[in-house]
């Protein structure tokens, strides 16, 4: 029969299964350097969808603000004359040719994804419409990299 005592018995662990429960210095580090690469791997593959998604933006806010400049076109038989800008889509030009029947098309003018404002030229320079309407894209200048109301060209493409 078994008493109390029996039940309550703990097994005692010699030194060296005692010494055995834990983990290794070396185990913890490899685990956290691995942890560490498939983390930075994940942040790296990451930041290439960032630059994407910015660029997306992009052409959605230039599609939007040719949509606004359609309408500015339909009221005031003229798009807005690069002084005018597309804060003529904002605030009354007041300098000429004046519109005739202008209306606040929209509240203000957004930035692009990089912090930059729009970029509005007429007539047009690369564009098929009678506007070149872009951004200056991640490196802020002019140059290949511009998102605009045109067909980009492939990386590589040379013109022909």
């Amino acid at each position: 029969m078994r008493t109390h005592h029996s039940i309550m018995k703990t097994p005692h662990l010699s030194r060296r299964e005692s010494e055995n429960r834990g983990f290794t210095l070396v185990e913890l580090v490899l685990v956290i350097t691995i942890i560490s690469i498939l983390v930075g791997g994940g942040i790296y593959y990451m930041m290439g969808n960032v630059d994407v998604a910015k660029e997306v933006k992009a052409e959605t806010d230039i599609k939007a603000l040719a949509t606004q400049l359609q309408v500015y076109e339909s009221r005031n038989l003229r798009t807005p004359t690069t002084e005018q800008g597309l804060k003529a889509l904002v605030e009354r030009p007041e300098s000429e040719p004046a519109p005739e029947n202008w209306t606040q098309l929209m509240e203000e003018v957004p930035k692009d994804p990089w912090g930059k404002t729009y970029q509005y030229k007429t007539p047009a320079e690369r564009s098929k419409k009678g506007y070149d309407l872009y951004s200056l894209g991640p490196d802020g200048i002019d140059s290949e990299d511009d998102i605009g109301n045109w067909k980009r060209k492939a990386p590589g493409a040379e013109e022909s």
